[in-house]
């Protein structure tokens, strides 16, 4: 939802609402608890009110502006696309139903290549994720791809939550994804932190960071529970395995770690992404 012009800054105290917790609201995304708490904060801030006010009728009137659009048919070339990713998913299935019991094999065994992705290392976490779902990680690694084409190249609107209120975002998306999340310090590397949004994931709510050099080029972390499991499984020692991915419209690194999933995505070299990708996951 575009902001209006009035910032709400100039007239902010410490108790506040923020634009986030208000996108939050307009959205949908709190739950009944929260947004009930929200309700009453707002009984208390005129201004915060005058802000949602006003984003709902903006709202509004461009979803009055296009509501014939709802009744046209689709165009064709988004009916072909449609097919073809359809297509894509059946093969896919097809070639792990008539595979999976070869996969079984070659996990038990310790095999350090699974695909596209190359495994430096099967950690038991690692490996029971693979051997319930093997095709969950490669299609988590293909939605951080297309969640960072989608996003990345926004001019005005790149994230959800800046940086400017990056403690209110980690609070935020962690009560989402009902995991403490951290947010990784990619300095060292020329990458400040853009800000954040949350995502809908298969089984739940996923995150999104942005990270921006210098010379505007963009890399996001992708992170969500794979199967809604949050639950960490038993530890072991080193580091998760990276693999690397080309399914997506952008290459990148994706790790799993106690049913966790991660990862870093960005139009860059393979050298560079994988060095970004290893701080990520020592940081996190």
């Amino acid at each position: 939802m575009t902001s209006l012009s009035t910032p709400m800054d100039s007239h902010r105290t410490p108790n506040s609402v923020s634009e986030g917790e208000l996108h939050a609201l307009l959205d949908g995304w709190l739950s009944p608890h929260e947004r009930a708490a929200l309700e009453t904060r707002l009984v208390n801030d005129a201004v915060a009110r005058a802000t949602l006010s006003a984003w709902r009728t903006q709202r509004d009137a461009l979803r009055n502006l296009h509501r014939p659009l709802l009744s046209e048919p689709l165009p064709p070339t988004l009916l072909a696309a449609a097919q073809r990713v359809a297509k894509s998913h059946q093969q896919f299935d097809q070639w792990w139903r008539w595979g999976g019991m070869a996969a079984s094999v070659a996990l038990a065994f310790g095999v350090g290549w699974l695909s596209h992705g190359e495994w430096t290392s099967l950690r038991p976490d690692t490996a029971q994720v693979l051997a319930k779902a093997p095709d969950t990680a490669r299609e988590f690694a293909r939605q951080a791809a297309v969640a960072h084409m989608v996003y990345a190249p926004e001019v005005r609107h790149p994230v959800e939550v800046t940086a400017a209120q990056q403690d209110h975002l980690v609070q935020w998306l962690s009560k989402r994804l009902d995991k403490p999340l951290v947010v990784p310090n990619l300095s060292a590397y020329g990458y400040q932190l853009v800000g954040g949004r949350l995502l809908p994931g298969d089984a739940g709510a996923r995150a999104q960071f942005m990270f921006q050099n210098a010379a505007g080029e963009r890399v996001t972390l992708y992170l969500g529970a794979l199967n809604g499991n949050t639950t960490a499984e038993a530890s072991s020692s080193g580091p998760p395995p990276l693999s690397f991915s080309t399914d997506g419209p952008v290459p990148d690194f994706y790790w799993v770690d106690h049913g966790f999933g991660y990862a870093l995505a960005g139009k860059l070299s393979r050298e560079s992404l994988m060095q970004l990708a290893r701080v990520v996951c020592d940081q996190t």
